[in-house]
């Protein structure tokens, strides 16, 4: 899998919508900048945990938008941000009171955008192109890899 060399985010993670990608490279520069932070010897700064649940918020926000402006259905999609906000703010609290490790907080976060970037965004995002194509929306072609 080639390396995006903007960042961190993988060729094959990147879907072609450059708002999105920027969001999801932030996301992933966040969670690496948390493990890093997490591997020091001082306590973890759990206000860096909480900026980035508001950052997702925010991302979940924005594709949300998106999709409202191009008419295309999001109900699903929105459902499984909720859904996953949800668990990892529960799974936060959990961090914050100790019973959960830091690390398979982040794992498990970092895990989930993965997955749902190749198996839910691509899919999202194609979906956002064909609909601006058919109103003439100025898509722009898709970058070769």
């Amino acid at each position: 899998m080639e390396i995006n060399l903007a960042g961190l985010l993988p060729e094959a993670l990147l879907i072609d919508l450059p708002e999105i990608d920027a969001q999801h490279e932030e996301i992933f520069r966040r969670i690496e900048s948390l493990k890093a932070a997490c591997f020091g010897s001082g306590p973890v700064s759990f206000a860096e945990f909480e900026t980035l649940l508001d950052y997702l918020e925010y991302h979940f926000a924005s594709e949300e938008r998106i999709a409202k402006a191009v008419g295309v259905d999001f109900a699903g999609h929105a459902t499984v941000h909720r859904d996953n906000l949800h668990a990892l703010q529960k799974a936060f609290a959990e961090v914050r009171n100790g019973a959960r490790d830091v690390h398979s907080f982040l794992r498990y976060a970092e895990y989930w955008f993965e997955r749902h970037i190749a198996v839910e965004d691509r899919p999202f995002a194609a979906s956002v192109k064909n609909s601006r194509a058919k109103s003439g929306d100025g898509l722009r072609p898709a970058s070769s890899s």
